[in-house]
């Protein structure tokens, strides 16, 4: 079965940096779009990031230049580097692909930005 597991988050000052990585499997990996979402208390979940099967990328214009997505087809995996982060960047990330049309999501990593 479809499984994504999200590793990475944790309590990260402002301005510093944390990647996120989220391991997939159970679905060929290299033909399908991976995104990264979060969802902040009381908020909808959000895209942040999202990598195409050729390696193109698109950000939410809140993060663009500070967070960088990314994906190795050899291991499955899908990596969210974060930069200069700030406190409005507290939520919950999660990994997201929809292979043969169905969502599925990872359980989620808690990324708290806090002095």
């Amino acid at each position: 079965q479809v499984q994504l597991v999200e590793s990475g988050g944790g309590l990260v000052q402002p301005g510093g940096s944390l990647r996120l990585s989220c391991a997939a499997s159970g679905f060929t990996f290299r033909l399908y779009s991976m995104t990264w979402y979060r969802q902040a208390p009381g908020k909808e979940r959000d895209l942040v990031a999202v990598i195409s099967i050729g390696s193109s990328t698109n950000y939410a214009d809140s993060v663009k230049g500070r967070f960088t997505i990314s994906r190795d087809n050899a291991k499955n995996m899908v990596y969210l580097q974060m930069n200069s982060l700030k406190p409005e960047d507290t939520a919950v990330y999660y990994c997201g692909s929809r292979p043969s049309g169905v969502q599925y999501w990872g359980q989620g990593t808690q990324v708290t930005v806090s002095s």
